[in-house]
């Protein structure tokens, strides 16, 4: 099959997946999120990734919720849902139905729960890769998988036709900055950690997944903006010096991320409700904390 190719570029927002008081998917929310993420100048869209609790939801919901955003989205920036999952079959299913649905390209876990050997990632990916003929981004994400490639095996993953990304959540900035260094001219590299952002924008990252979007748009855009557009690095400094005790706090939270992003949704007034259990709400004292930060940064709060 004729394999696409897709430049991605700017803040890629791993978006939140907005629910209702019943905890079912709340599909008016999620399609006003994606418009005002897109009204924001983000370069693109990335639903249903750790941030967007994929791993609480059925393959179903997965599903609808891609569909959503595509169709909300419109063709005005590339989406690329996460459609990793335990096994190849289901990966091989949720990524063939994203690129029936109109995704740009696929954000894709190696299997999770049971540590996988390289030789075994390599051929996931080489059957995944037959299976589409749109994009992947490999998605290291240690923390889940008890899995880090060394940047020499994503060179090496990079061999397969149609693995042309990776999105780095390692929070490793050597391994990062080796990976831009030595191979992306075989691979294009995205951090992924929200801490380590300005670090890989003015590295020379083309683009950064992050979770934080979904709380402060137009901040992130403006960083991006200022580190890699018009690599201006007295603005972009300044913007992350703003910037930086919010991702910092949302990375700390003792909730944990996903609950201290939807939690600052809440506060900038575009609520996406509690996560799912058994994921647990911001705390009272942790809430007031997040909105300071927020106040401090010059962003209005509900």
């Amino acid at each position: 099959m004729a394999r696409r190719k897709v430049q991605f570029e700017g803040i890629l927002p791993a978006m939140v997946t907005p629910m209702k008081a019943d905890g079912s998917v709340d599909e008016d929310g999620l399609a006003r999120l994606t418009e005002r993420l897109i009204r924001a100048g983000n370069g693109g869209l990335i639903p249903l990734g750790s941030t967007g609790e994929f791993n609480f939801m059925t393959n179903a919901e997965r599903r609808r919720v891609a569909e959503v955003v595509i169709e909300a989205a419109a063709g005005r920036v590339p989406v690329m849902p996460s459609t990793g999952a335990t096994t190849t079959r289901e990966a091989i299913e949720l990524s063939q139905h994203a690129q029936q649905a109109g995704a740009s390209g696929v954000m894709v876990i190696p299997p999770y729960y049971e540590p996988l050997p390289f030789k075994t990632i390599l051929e996931f990916y080489r059957a995944l890769a037959a299976s589409i003929d749109i994009p992947i981004i490999f998605y290291q994400l240690p923390a889940a998988t008890n899995v880090k490639l060394t940047p020499a095996q994503v060179g090496e993953l990079a061999g397969i036709d149609g693995v042309d990304w990776i999105k780095d959540s390692s929070a490793d900035a050597v391994a990062l900055t080796e990976m831009i260094q030595r191979y992306s001219d075989r691979i294009g590299v995205m951090n992924g950690w929200d801490t380590l952002t300005f670090f890989g924008l003015v590295s020379g990252t083309p683009a950064s997944v992050w979770g934080a979007a979904n709380v402060i748009p137009d901040l992130c855009v403006e960083l991006f903006d200022a580190a890699a557009r018009r690599r201006d690095l007295d603005a972009a400094r300044a913007v992350w010096k703003r910037i930086w005790p919010i991702v910092n706090f949302l990375e700390t939270s003792p909730t944990g991320y996903v609950s201290a992003v939807k939690a600052g949704c809440d506060l900038v007034g575009e609520p996406a409700g509690d996560p799912r259990l058994p994921l647990l709400p911001l705390s009272a004292g942790d809430r007031a904390t997040l909105k300071g930060l927020l106040q401090t940064a010059g962003v209005k709060t509900a």
